[in-house]
């Protein structure tokens, strides 16, 4: 039994060190780093286990601004059709949600190499202020989503001059 305290002690210490970076590495990235799981619209035996293949992690970097009287949100999500992206306002925060299809396979040799991520995705971006849902408007062009909104009546922000006494 104490031969194995060791091990397990080193076992700990590697889960820990890696659950650490995992942390640091999505904290960095900006939650750009985005789970795609199996989409729909794969048929065919053949698209199926293509799309297990390039199902996983990827990009989808996001940049939010404050504009004073509205929030401009910009998403790049290249690969995809206008139709196949759904924007709604949830409370404080944005929910883009879409699914990347694949559309061809390139194999050369006995290799196949996937460096983009197909399925569907969502993510959920926290809004820096109360918005007007309804007035909210979004436009896909070049693989870049920009969605406006207008910021809610009472909750815009305002500088305030500090006096001296």
């Amino acid at each position: 039994m104490a031969r194995l305290d060791p091990l397990r002690e080193g076992f700990q210490r590697t889960w820990t060190s890696i659950s650490e970076g995992w942390s640091r590495l999505t904290d960095a990235a900006g939650q750009a780093i985005t789970r795609f799981t199996p989409g729909h619209h794969e048929s065919g035996e053949g698209n199926r286990d293509l799309a297990r293949r390039n199902v996983g992690w990827g990009l989808l970097p996001v940049e939010v601004f404050d504009q004073g009287e509205r929030i401009e949100v910009r998403l790049e999500a290249p690969g995809l059709d206008r139709d196949d992206i759904e924007v709604e306002v949830i409370d404080d925060q944005l929910r883009i949600a879409g699914e990347k299809r694949i559309e061809r396979e390139h194999r050369d040799g006995d290799y196949h190499v996937a460096e983009c991520a197909y399925g569907r995705f969502a993510r959920l971006i926290p809004l820096p202020a109360p918005v007007k849902a309804d007035s909210a408007r979004a436009r896909y062009r070049n693989g870049v989503l920009d969605v406006t909104l207008e910021k809610s009546d009472g909750h815009r922000r305002r500088r305030i001059e500090v006096q001296s006494r």
